[in-house]
C-alpha cells in the first residue's frame, strides 16, 4: 500500500544520493578499466555490472519511499532471521563463494550476493522495533539492553566466521549508538567501551592476518613490501593528487599497483585523480547525507521511525567514515565499502534502499520542519 505524503522527498537528501552515485560510477570506470580489459577483455566489464547494480537499487528506493515504513516493523523479526540464515548460507558447499580467503558471498546465477550488507539493514531494522517497543525499559540491562546485545552478537559471531572484521566492527558500534541514543544508563555504555579495546586486540591476536594488519597500522612502511603494502600505495596515491589531482582516468596507482582500487579504497583514487579538491567535496556529500538523515531522525513522527533513521544514517555515516580512515590510515585496514561509491552490487543496492526509506520517512512526518 502507498503512503500519503504530507510533503514532499528530501530534495538535499536525494541530490547529494544521486551525486555520490553518479561519482561513484565514473570513479568505478576510472579505476578498473584497465583491470577489465586485462582480465576480462572489456573495459566497461565492472561499470556495467555496477550500473545494473544502480537500476535496481534506485528501483527499489523509488518503491521503500512511497512505502509506509511503519509495515517494516512488523516484519523485522523475519528479515532478521532471513539475514542470519543467508550468513550461515556462505558456509554451504555449492551456494557460498570463497574469495581472497574469506568465505562471504552467496552464488546467484550471473552475480554473488554478499550478505553481510542485507545482515547490517536487518540490524538496524530490529533493533528499532525493539527500542520502540521497550521505551524507558531500555534503561534495565536484562528486559532492554540484552535481548539487542545477543542478537547483535549472534551476527558478530557469524561475520567473525566468514571472516568479515569491518562488517562484525561496523555492527558493534551501530548497537551502541542506538542504545546510547535510546537513553540507556551510561554505566553500561562505559563498561562496553572499556571492554571493547581488549576484545578487538583479542581478535586481532587470535588471527595471523589480522594481526599483521594491525601491525602495518602502527608503521606500514616496515612491511611495504607485505601487509602495509596496500596502505602504503594508498598514501602514495593520495601524495601524487596535490591540491587538485593528477587529472579524471590520470592515476597511476590503479595501474595494479593499489589492490581492490575500485572497491574498498576507492577513495585513494579520487585523492590521486581529483586531489584535495575532489576529496572535499565527497566529504561534503556525505556529511549533507548523515546531516539530512539525522533531521529526518528527529523530526520521525514515532520512536520506530526516529530509530530507523537514525540506524541509517549512522550505518552510512560509519562506514563512509571508516571507510576514509582506513584508506588515510587513520585506522587499521577493515575491508569495508564507501557506500553509494565503491564498486559491488550488495552494498550499493542495500545502500540506495536505506536512502529510500529515509525517504519515506521523512515524507511521512510532520510538514513543519524546524
Amino acid at each position: 500500500m502507498t503512503a500519503r505524503c504530507p510533503r514532499g522527498p528530501d530534495a538535499a537528501l536525494i541530490a547529494v544520493t544521486l551525486l555520490l552515485l553518479c561519482a561513484g560510477l565514473v570513479m568505478v570506470y576510472s579505476s578498473s578499466s584497465i583491470m577489465a580489459e586485462q582480465k576480462f577483455g572489456s573495459q566497461y566489464y565492472f561499470l556495467k555490472r555496477q550500473a545494473a547494480a544502480a537500476i535496481a537499487g534506485f528501483g527499489l528506493l523509488v518503491l521503500f519511499s512511497r512505502l509506509r515504513y511503519a509495515a517494516l516493523q512488523k516484519f523485522a523479526l523475519p528479515i532478521l532471521v532471513a539475514a542470519v540464515a543467508l550468513l550461515a548460507a556462505v558456509w554451504i558447499p555449492g551456494i557460498g563463494v570463497r574469495v581472497g580467503g574469506a568465505q562471504r558471498w552467496i552464488h546467484l546465477p550471473g552475480f554473488n550476493v554478499q550478505p553481510s550488507e542485507i545482515a547490517k539493514l536487518a540490524l538496524v531494522l530490529f533493533s528499532a522495533m525493539l527500542l520502540a517497543r521497550k521505551g524507558n525499559r531500555v534503561r534495565e540491562f536484562v528486559p532492554g539492553v540484552l535481548p539487542l546485545l545477543t542478537v547483535g552478537g549472534v551476527l558478530v559471531l557469524l561475520l567473525l566466521a566468514q571472516p568479515d572484521y569491518g562488517a562484525a566492527v561496523t555492527m558493534i558500534a551501530l548497537v551502541g549508538i542506538m542504545l546510547f541514543v535510546a537513553g540507556t544508563r551510561v554505566s553500561y555504555m562505559v563498561y562496553g567501551l572499556l571492554a571493547a579495546p581488549p576484545c578487538l586486540v583479542l581478535l586481532a591476536a587470535t588471527s595471523s592476518y589480522r594481526w599483521a594488519r594491525l601491525l602495518a597500522f602502527f608503521d606500514p612502511w616496515a612491511t611495504r613490501s607485505g601487509s602495509g603494502y596496500q596502505i602504503v600505495q594508498s598514501f602514495l596515491a593520495f601524495g601524487a593528487g596535490g591540491w587538485f589531482g593528477a587529472g579524471l582516468g590520470d592515476g597511476r596507482q590503479k595501474l595494479m599497483y593499489l589492490p581492490e582500487a575500485h572497491t574498498d579504497f576507492i577513495f585513494s583514487v579520487v585523492g590521486e585523480e581529483l586531489g584535495l579538491a575532489g576529496v572535499t567535496v565527497i566529504v561534503a556529500l556525505y556529511a549533507t547525507l548523515v546531516w539530512r538523515g539525522f533531521r529526518i531522525a528527529m523530526d520521525a513522527p514515532d520512536p520506530f521511525g526516529a530509530y530507523v533513521a537514525l540506524g541509517i544514517t549512522s550505518l552510512l555515516g560509519l562506514q563512509a567514515m571508516m571507510n576514509m580512515g582506513v584508506v588515510m590510515g587513520l585506522l587499521p585496514t577493515k575491508g569495508l565499502t564507501l557506500p553509494l561509491m565503491s564498486y559491488g552490487g550488495s552494498s550499493l543496492i542495500v545502500s540506495l534502499t536505506c536512502v529510500g526509506i529515509l525517504l519515506a520517512i521523512g515524507m511521512q512526518s510532520a510538514p513543519v520542519r524546524r
